[in-house]
């Protein structure tokens, strides 16, 4: 296969909210190379990430198809019955045959536990789960040849990684923070001194997964959280949606976690310059995206999961140089798009899978138009354990362009209406559901769609 086939580096950060780069003009972040980085690329304005939650984004990620396609539609943990299939036929497998080397760098969290995860991964946490995991040589790693990766780690100071062959009693611990470790062997793998990370004669896809920013917020180097330490929490956390019951508290939060993304624009910049030197830009497709937000005491919450902007869009930034021109773009984009987009790009349409649910945009990416969706798919499953607002115990919606639309359910099968309007309520305070009828039902019928197209079990709601 020609060299001249384009590389694609794929870096995705974890819990990362699309306010938090500077480029988006929103939060009080400082993010000089990727906002530099944004001038070179195509910036998505509603990426969304479809069930906001590790597991099930990376599902869609890389079988591109819906959580209840493929059973993940959890995170994984020893106590819960999701895990990937090797037989699933992964983004990874199609680019394996197609000829590409391919480098897996980071966080995974696909598998599920087994005892000797908790003997020599992180273990057991205070909850009583296991959500480390151990994926061994073979199928379970669909088709990726270089291997540096752990299952669920929350220790960025400590992190470890299961390297190539070895078995998992023989954990790589560096002993620095995750990002730095990762963004190290990121740069070595492009350098590839000797062929020692790849085969020089194939065109390669790297992808690089950082669990920072996730929580424990308080978890990197003081230099990066320094420039945040003296700002208040109404400087730093300055949406009008955000609730906080203790100020202290909410002012670390937000300079650990704004300077956590400080220290990652820093990394990132290593891995832009490793392509300079070793002169792969312009073969280079370059991602730089995440797999959910964060909220960030807005609306009185932390964490991801819900439907609020906070927690549903997140940030991508495209490049290549001579092939996707830079600007910013209102296009619909979904985690099994990505999937069916990257192989477009990388001239490989042709070779996704029948089964693929989500869409190539690839031509859009290109500048050559095709087909725009008026809405994305959203999903709160009951078995995410996750409460979502005004008690839902599980909800299903749309973001559009203009509004987001939620029906949630209680129990005993009760349900409740959500209508945001974006464009006059940005920060979603107000449920408009009952001020525009019209409105709402034609989102429940586009509702009704989305659930017959990605097999979930609310398809058979009343409409």
């Amino acid at each position: 296969m020609s060299i001249e086939r384009p590389n694609l580096v794929f870096v995705f950060c974890d819990e990362l909210r699309q306010a938090a780069l500077g480029c988006y003009g929103q939060d009080p972040v400082t993010t000089p190379n990727l906002d530099r980085f944004a001038q070179q690329s195509l910036v998505l304005t509603h990426c969304v990430s479809n069930q906001p939650v590790c597991t099930p984004y990376r599902g869609m990620l890389f079988t591109g198809r819906y959580p209840y396609a493929t059973g993940l539609y959890a995170n994984c943990n020893s106590l819960s019955p999701v895990a990937l299939r090797d037989s699933e036929r992964c983004l990874g497998d199609v680019l394996s045959e197609q000829g590409y080397a391919l480098g897996y760098l980071g966080k995974l969290h696909l598998h599920k536990p087994t005892e000797a995860c908790a003997r020599y991964g992180e273990g057991p946490r205070s909850d009583g789960k296991v959500w480390d995991a151990y994926t061994p040589p073979g199928p379970a790693r669909h088709g990726f040849d270089f291997w540096y990766s752990y299952g669920c780690c929350d220790r960025h100071f400590d992190p470890h990684y299961w390297t190539g062959d070895a078995p998992v009693d023989q954990p790589v611990k560096p002993g620095e923070w995750s990002v730095k470790h990762e963004t190290d062997v990121a740069v070595e793998y492009l350098r590839n001194t000797g062929g020692r990370y790849r085969d020089p004669g194939k065109p390669f896809v790297l992808m690089v997964s950082h669990n920072p920013p996730h929580m424990p917020f308080d978890q990197l180097p003081q230099e990066y959280a320094a420039p945040f330490r003296d700002m208040g929490v109404g400087e730093l956390l300055n949406r009008p949606n955000v609730r906080y019951r203790d100020g202290r508290k909410a002012q670390r939060d937000a300079a650990n976690y704004f300077g956590a993304i400080l220290g990652i624009d820093t990394q990132f910049q290593r891995i832009l310059d490793a392509l300079d030197e070793r002169g792969l830009v312009d073969n280079t497709i370059v991602v730089f995206t995440s797999d959910h937000g964060e909220m960030m005491h807005s609306h009185e919450r932390m964490g991801k999961s819900v439907w609020y902007d906070e927690s549903l869009l997140v940030p991508w930034l495209i490049r290549w140089p001579g092939h996707i021109k830079a600007g910013h773009d209102d296009l619909l984009f979904g985690a099994t798009d990505i999937y069916p987009t990257l192989l477009g790009l990388l001239g490989l349409g042709g070779a996704c899978p029948s089964t693929l649910e989500g869409d190539d945009r690839s031509s859009i990416f290109l500048g050559h138009g095709g087909q725009r969706p008026t809405s994305a798919f959203y999903l709160l499953p009951d078995a995410s354990n996750v409460p979502g607002p005004r008690g839902f115990i599980e909800a299903r919606g749309l973001r559009t362009h203009t509004h987001t639309y939620i029906l949630g359910r209680y129990g005993e099968g009760r349900e409740h209406t959500v209508l945001h309007d974006n464009v006059s309520d940005p920060y979603q305070l107000r449920n408009v559901a009952k001020e525009q009828p019209e409105r709402v039902n034609t989102l429940r019928l586009e509702l009704e769609s989305w659930l017959k197209k990605t097999r979930d079990p609310w398809r058979k709601i009343r409409v």
